[in-house]
């Protein structure tokens, strides 16, 4: 069968990269809260602990890989791409996944709680929502720091990432520890997109080097640290910079080897990729219903194969309901619809977590 990048499509391996990311998006919170729901930990916590340290940055290091298409354009147009767009979904997702808590967010104040509850989200993003929240405030960071030299601009969000800074804001936090890894897949697009190529072209290499990369990073997210507040040796300031960063080249070098191989499980990932925000928005509320129902009727003792059922679920359910909902009036939940532009164009925006 001829590879996904086989197909004229040199650049299949960005949506297997992001694929790859969101499974262990996915992975990571089914694995989490099912291994805390039932007491114990199974064979997918290593998984999840071995990717902790670029399973987000390579996610802002995609997202910036094409910010340089765009950053020019008049504000309008830009706000369009990458701030209505990145709004709509997460106004639009924020109110459905509240409205499912409702009863745990309202309590017993009931609709005044409520209110509250999405008015602070406008402010400190909610739950799992927080990570397109974040792209939309890089974007404009971004363009409007776009006349300060490359050099300053990549040292500067280095030096907030190194920091290691603490906050009650998830906002701050994750802006100052993620920041980085979006500016250098904007600044260093074209020598990603020169590493994915290089890797397709030089596959014993490539291999060689993603073999030493697993053996440095897994050695170095697995072992304690002894520290407080770093519980491993990866969590340590500069070396969770060099790991996020390796980590995510990893994932495009991989990628792009699984893009040029091809086949069945290629395509899969690639088709995860592809639908990544219709995942990242929907995954949450199947996830966790699979998990109570797991929990609650012990059909299944083994906490690793109830973590993989429950991710499962959670990758499913939300590819179903968009394929359910196509062409139908209830798409808009996850493509944005024409009177939610700024600029007059086509009628949808492609269901992705990156705009272009």
């Amino acid at each position: 069968m001829a590879g996904v990048g086989d197909t004229g499509d040199r650049l299949a391996w960005v949506d297997i990269a992001k694929g790859i990311c969101i499974l262990l998006v996915v992975m990571m919170h089914s694995v989490t809260g099912t291994g805390d729901a039932m007491g114990g930990e199974g064979f997918l916590h290593p998984v999840v602990a071995f990717a902790k340290p670029f399973r987000i940055p390579d996610f802002f290091l995609l997202s910036g890989l094409f910010m340089g298409r765009v950053i020019d354009r008049d504000w309008r147009l830009f706000s369009d791409r990458r701030v209505v767009h990145f709004a709509y979904f997460y106004l639009l997702w924020l109110v459905i996944q509240s409205a499912a808590r409702y009863g745990k967010i309202a309590g017993d104040d009931g609709p005044t709680a409520f209110a509250a509850h999405l008015a602070h989200a406008l402010i400190e993003p909610y739950s799992t929502l927080w990570f397109i929240y974040l792209l939309a405030v890089f974007s404009v960071v971004t363009k409007a720091l776009r006349r300060v030299p490359d050099a300053v601009l990549l040292a500067g969000a280095a030096v907030l990432q190194i920091a290691d800074i603490r906050s009650e804001s998830t906002l701050i936090e994750e802006f100052c520890a993620r920041y980085v890894f979006f500016v250098a897949g904007y600044l260093f697009a074209g020598r990603i997109f020169a590493l994915a190529d290089a890797a397709r072209h030089r596959v014993r290499l490539a291999l060689c080097g993603l073999a030493a990369w697993a053996f440095v990073e897994g050695w170095l997210a697995l072992a304690p640290s002894g520290l407080p507040n770093h519980p491993t040796l990866a969590s340590l300031p500069l070396v969770s910079l060099a790991l996020g960063a390796a980590g995510a080249l990893a994932i495009v070098v991989a990628a792009s080897l699984l893009g040029r191989v091809g086949g069945p499980i290629a395509e899969a990932v690639r088709t995860c990729g592809q639908r990544s925000i219709v995942i990242y928005l929907a995954f949450s509320l199947p996830m966790a219903a699979t998990r109570e129902i797991l929990v609650r009727t012990g059909a299944i003792a083994d906490i690793g194969l109830a973590s993989l059922i429950v991710m499962t679920v959670a990758v499913l359910l939300p590819l179903v309901l968009e394929r359910l909902v196509r062409g139908t009036a209830l798409d808009l939940l996850f493509v944005r619809p024409r009177w939610c532009r700024l600029v007059g164009s086509e009628s949808r925006t492609r269901p992705v977590l990156q705009a272009t």
